[in-house]
């Protein structure tokens, strides 16, 4: 076992010293450890030897790198057959164990979809998050939900698909507003046939997939023919999807046939954070940009960064046929490997000089400026906010981690508690805990057991893992919620190390009247109007919706479940054909066996198991 140490930079050049002596110069992956055999870094080399070697030369590292020299105790390596195979392993390190010193892709939103459903006569236009289960065709990804949300109303305009759901379309007896918008061609009430419907979906899919001259030349072909036939209404419904077709490929402003689906990257660097800007190009259409930050970026090279961003975001999501970068890569054969061991897909990865796909990388840059300036301007804010907040508490620094907690119930069923976290970046919503009450209290709707309980299981946890400690804890209620609080925070021997306060709503519950309770003091209100009142409202309310979204959740989930859940042998699908066939719950109760042996897929045995189980 390594012996504790207070850091130092001598030690850790020692160390370095002695781990070199057998360290080869095959290419391959180091690992930096500290005194508990934690994972400092985690890096990929070429040269191992070599690399291992720069982080003598101290005065060339950055502060942050000279703090993580200091806290070294051991290093190991892996030596690897190519240097493809190290950037793989290098990538599977970060992701498994995310080092404290390696720059971290914060990624914990996943991308939206447009899904053309199957299995229906008629198919449904909707927006899809999450797995790939539901049976369709998926189209994107798409930046951002609003995104989505605005493509799905323009291509309606265009191609006159439905986007409601299967029961709602089924139990129409005339059209809806969609109809009257001219956004559907309502085939729940037969206002247009199986075959035209179909035609407009597989125009639809077609423009999906970025033939967009076909799609254009097909309905102008069909206006002609209605014109010729004397149909002019019919012509002139086909003008209008025309116009409509071409408003939505004015909003592009790149369109590249050669370049059907592709990642642009940008990037951009401040005095120690860094945007990477990725814009989604699919089809030869753009789907939108989405900022990604990284911190303590100052000790890496842009080929880094970028390098460490590709690995790191492909890791998580499918990549397009081609990826565009903003700077050279000198190992791109070794990337292209690594990328293709990663997710079976063949990549062209370039870094274009001139030409149209150079001014795609300038666009791309030109936004993660933009992005980057907004970032910088918004955390300037929050700073600015964090240390009135730290003064406002007598807080010896601003804090860096603040925890809100709240619960929610209605008459004491269904009860969560909930913490959000936020940072000087923003709400870190990837930290974010919702709490299932456990304890048996005849008083079951009681705040405070509630309260006591999410704390509890929280300083448990924190025990495991000091690093997450919370600067700033603030409680949604008053004095009793804070002293339940304390209760707890004192048995863990924490009061010193966690500042901890009380926020309740004032006179008839009125925002801008809040009251805040502090250990020791007096409750005291702020001036309507503090920038620092407004901040901690945000917090309060945001810990309000997630513990709200979170109780409505399980609601749900517990209303879904019934006694029909609880019976052996009786899974979801026997479940649906019993519901179906009696139409509730108490129907099935008061059916006979032979009533019940008459459900598909119920035989004699089954039936009396629903009956001894329901009696």
């Amino acid at each position: 076992m390594t012996q504790r140490h207070t850091p130092s930079i001598e030690h850790g050049v020692r160390i370095i010293n002695e781990r070199l002596q057998t360290i080869t110069s095959d290419p391959g992956v180091y690992r930096m450890l500290d005194a508990d055999g934690g994972i400092l870094y985690v890096g990929k080399a070429k040269n191992l030897a070599k690399r291992v070697a720069s982080y003598k030369r101290i005065p060339s590292l950055s502060y942050r790198i000279q703090n993580m020299v200091a806290l070294i105790c051991d290093i190991k390596t892996y030596s690897t057959q190519t240097e493809a195979e190290a950037l793989l392993l290098e990538a599977n390190l970060i992701k498994e164990h995310k080092p404290r010193f390696n720059v971290l892709l914060k990624d914990d939103k996943s991308y939206p979809y447009i899904l053309i459903t199957k299995g229906h006569d008629f198919p449904r236009i909707m927006k899809h998050r999450g797995s790939h289960k539901a049976q369709g065709n998926y189209y994107g990804p798409y930046a951002s939900a609003g995104a989505v949300n605005h493509a799905i109303t323009d291509l309606q305009k265009v191609f006159m698909i439905r986007p409601c759901s299967d029961s709602y379309f089924e139990n129409r007896t005339r059209p809806c507003m969609e109809f009257q918008i001219k956004r559907c061609s309502a085939p729940c009430v037969g206002k247009v046939t199986p075959s035209d419907y179909a035609e407009s979906v597989k125009l639809l899919e077609v423009f999906l997939k970025g033939k967009t001259r076909d799609v254009q030349e097909s309905l102008a072909l069909r206006m002609q023919e209605a014109s010729d036939a004397m149909e002019y209404e019919k012509a002139a419904a086909y003008r209008d999807r025309i116009k409509a077709l071409n408003h939505i490929q004015s909003k592009q402003t790149v369109h590249m046939a050669n370049l059907k689906d592709c990642d642009v990257l940008g990037l951009a660097r401040g005095t120690d954070i860094a945007c990477v800007e990725l814009c989604l190009y699919r089809g030869s259409q753009h789907f939108g940009n989405r900022s990604y930050f990284f911190e303590d970026a100052d000790g890496l090279s842009d080929v880094q960064l970028i390098e460490q961003f590709v690995l790191q975001f492909y890791h998580r999501h499918h990549p397009p046929a081609h990826i565009l970068l903003p700077v050279s890569i000198p190992n791109i054969t070794s990337l292209k490997e690594a990328l293709y061991n990663l997710t079976d897909v063949n990549i062209g990865i370039t870094c274009p000089a001139k030409g149209d796909k150079r001014i795609l990388i300038d666009n791309a840059n030109h936004n993660a400026e933009s992005s980057l300036r907004h970032h910088q301007a918004k955390q300037l804010k929050n700073n600015q906010l964090l240390r009135m907040v730290a003064h406002i508490f007598e807080m010896d620094t601003p804090p860096a981690r603040i925890e809100v907690y709240d619960n929610s119930h209605i008459s004491g069923t269904n009860r969560v508690g909930a913490m959000i976290v936020a940072t000087p970046e923003g709400f870190d919503k990837s930290s974010y805990r919702t709490y299932n009450i456990t304890y048996n209290d005849e008083a079951t709707g009681d705040d405070y057991a509630m309260l006591r309980e999410v704390l509890t299981r929280r300083l448990t946890r924190l025990k495991e893992d000091p690093e997450q400690k919370p600067d700033l804890m603030l409680i949604d209620g008053g004095a009793g919620q804070l002293s339940s609080a304390l209760q707890i925070i004192d048995q863990f021997d924490m009061r010193q190390a966690i500042t901890v306060v009380g926020i309740a709503k004032g006179k008839d519950r009125n925002a801008g009247r809040e009251r805040f309770f502090i250990p020791g003091k007096e409750a005291f209100t702020l001036p309507k109007g503090d920038p620092a009142l407004h901040y901690l409202q945000v917090l309060r309310d945001e810990a309000h919706r997630w513990a709200i979204t979170s109780h409505r959740n399980k609601r749900t989930r517990a209303i879904k479940h019934s006694s029909l859940d609880d019976i052996p042998g009786i899974g979801p699908k026997r479940k649906q054909l019993l519901l179906t066939h009696f139409g509730s719950l108490d129907a099935i109760k008061e059916a006979s066996l032979e009533q019940l042996c008459k459900v598909k897929g119920i035989d004699a045995s089954t039936a009396q198991t629903i009956k001894d189980h329901l009696s």
